[in-house]
């Protein structure tokens, strides 16, 4: 190779990485001083067995590389999102700590890239902190057993109680011709009459098949307006147009009454360990635990406040598209199912 190609290729190699560092320098530049870092997971109770590893809420998260720190808290499902502002040239671990007076503390390190963050789930499993016996003699656990929920749920009916009839008629007279005085045939040549006719269905009822009818007359030359009627509704209205004779119309319909009827539900809950679980649809209401209390049968309502004498219950609404409750009732001490 010749010097003279030798000096080109030194030249083309220094302009590569001059544009190179320019682009970067560039790149650097166009990101924001400070970027969003988020941090996602659920806390839950660490178990051996993963049916019993609960969702924990209220639990006190805190993220922080030493300079910017965010605050959150732990979902009924468990579920939590920090949101963390962080320096974009900044290798700082952010430490996630995780705080509930039922639980010992908990640590955990999330790496943050130079200039990239993986996405991960993060799963906090807290361990409980041991109950404290107390002092003096313990008294024999009471059994809590045969436990049903029962609860009820209200539903709308419709009952067809019978049926309305209506005729009317559209007195006209017929080859006169319109004279642009309204109303007119729709070719607006011939006078024309309309006449109209409502019925209602009183309440909670409503009208629903309606159907509206020329039944006599020169029915060819009448036209009628469905507007009225065609949704149903308690109130109904039938409107028709005649340019020709006298024509006499029809307006039938069924009526149906419309009530409110509750249906008295009963299913059996799930115990893992010391906790009671079931789920129940978003209308049910009245909700009540019968069990026998030591062999005694006995009803126990949950009552808005979730007030049970031998547990302590929390409700969460599920996050499906049917948006079941859900409930979890762990025992007090001194009960055993």
């Amino acid at each position: 190779m010749t010097g003279k190609k030798i000096v080109w290729a030194m030249i083309a190699v220094a302009a590569a990485v001059v544009i190179v560092l320019l682009l970067r320098a560039h790149w650097l530049r166009s990101i924001p001083v400070h970027r969003s870092i988020t941090i996602e997971g659920a806390v839950m109770q660490r178990d051996t067995d993963t049916k019993k590893e609960l969702p924990i809420a209220g639990v006190a998260i805190t993220a922080s590389d030493g300079v910017k720190s965010a605050t959150s808290q732990s979902e009924a499902s468990g579920y939590f999102k920090l949101v963390l502002q962080k320096g974009v040239l900044s290798e700082k671990p952010v430490m996630v700590s995780f705080r509930h007076p039922s639980y010992e503390p908990l640590d955990l390190n999330v790496q943050a890239g130079r200039l990239e963050t993986q996405d991960v789930l993060y799963i906090a499993a807290m361990v409980p902190v041991p109950a404290k016996t107390a002092a003096g003699p313990r008294h024999p656990e009471k059994v809590v057993s045969n436990i049903r929920v029962r609860y009820t749920t209200n539903s709308r009916t419709e009952t067809n109680v019978g049926s309305a009839v209506k005729a009317f008629q559209v007195v006209n007279k017929g080859n006169v011709p319109c004279n642009h005085q309204s109303p007119c045939s729709p070719d607006g040549k011939w006078k024309a009459s309309v006449e109209s006719a409502s019925l209602d269905a009183g309440a909670d009822n409503t009208f629903d098949n309606v159907r509206a009818s020329c039944i006599a007359g020169p029915c060819p030359f009448t036209r009628i307006d469905s507007s009225g009627f065609i949704h149903g509704g308690r109130n109904i209205r039938v409107s028709a147009l005649n340019w020709s004779d006298t024509a006499t119309f029809l307006m039938e319909a069924e009526v149906y009454h419309t009530a409110i009827s509750s249906n008295v539900r009963e299913l059996y809950p799930v115990i893992f360990g010391r906790t009671l679980n079931f789920t129940l649809p978003p209308t049910q209401e009245g909700v009540s635990l019968e069990a026998e209390m030591d062999r005694s049968p006995m009803v126990f309502p949950l009552g808005p406040n979730l007030n049970l004498s031998w547990a302590t219950c929390a409700v969460r609404t599920g996050t499906d598209k049917e948006q079941t409750t859900v409930y979890r009732c762990e025992l007090k001490p001194d009960y055993r199912f």
